[in-house]
């Protein structure tokens, strides 16, 4: 089992990890991480399942449903203030006016502190690259050059999927942080490196080559071919199970 793989099965049933996951996340620091994440996301979602509903409220709702003078707006507006009261608790993380750069020298210190994404071949399919940038709500329109290495890593305060890829500038560095989102497009350079990060639809991505002027090369390459749309108009998974949770009761099943 690699990373992706144990990825996909934790969030598939966090509950419940088969004995070959269990095994790879005791060798796996980062995938240890990443399954406490989850479980403790888990812990909070149950928090908010498990509040008390406020006495009435069951009785007031059905006299709203039953008086068809009251305009349907309401019940609309009820199920949206409950989603998203949820949605407090799992929007995307944004960084403050002034952090960007910051997030640019996290991508360039996770590359100098992984020497071996240079020489390893490691999840090189294209769906294991669908699925990273997807999770930053990217788009592959063009290939973006052979992918050798795509590993689950922390970044900075984060977790993100660390991409190598070939280019006739030689080998780059793409890295996809999922639930991070950055105010605009910013740079750094340090230890030799040069990172160039920008906002997408769900968290951020950013390039790392050896120096400026290749880093802007591969840059252009990857707004060309890759859509990222830096919009937050789309729920997690977590949001959506809550809303079909939450508006169930006021948006009763046509069947």
């Amino acid at each position: 089992m690699n990373c992706l793989d144990f990825h996909r099965e934790k969030l598939l049933d966090p509950r419940r990890l088969s004995d070959a996951a269990r095994d790879h996340a005791s060798d796996c620091a980062s995938c240890m991480a990443f399954a406490q994440s989850i479980e403790e996301s888990e812990a909070q979602l149950e928090q908010v399942l498990t509040v008390s509903v406020p006495e009435g409220l069951a009785a007031r709702v059905l006299l709203q449903r039953r008086n068809a003078a009251r305009p349907a707006w309401r019940a609309w507006a009820l199920a949206a203030s409950i989603v998203l009261s949820i949605a407090v608790g799992f929007a995307l993380k944004t960084a403050a006016p002034g952090e960007d750069t910051q997030y640019a020298t996290y991508a360039i210190e996770h590359v100098v502190e992984s020497p071996e994404s240079f020489t390893t071949l490691l999840n090189t399919g294209p769906d294991a690259l669908n699925e990273a940038i997807r999770s930053v709500g990217g788009k592959i329109k063009e290939p973006i050059g052979r992918v050798r290495y795509i590993k689950l890593c922390p970044v900075g305060k984060d977790f993100g999927w660390h991409i190598v890829f070939e280019t006739p500038q030689g080998l780059a560095t793409l890295i996809l942080v999922p639930n991070r989102q950055i105010v605009s497009a910013a740079s750094a350079s340090e230890s030799g490196w040069s990172a160039m990060v920008r906002p997408a639809r769900m968290g951020y991505y950013a390039v790392v080559t050896a120096s400026a002027e290749n880093t802007e090369i591969i840059d252009r390459q990857i707004k060309k071919r890759v859509e990222w749309v830096a919009e937050r108009d789309e729920f997690t998974g977590v949001q959506v199970a809550a809303l079909s949770v939450f508006a169930a009761p006021f948006f009763p099943s046509k069947n």
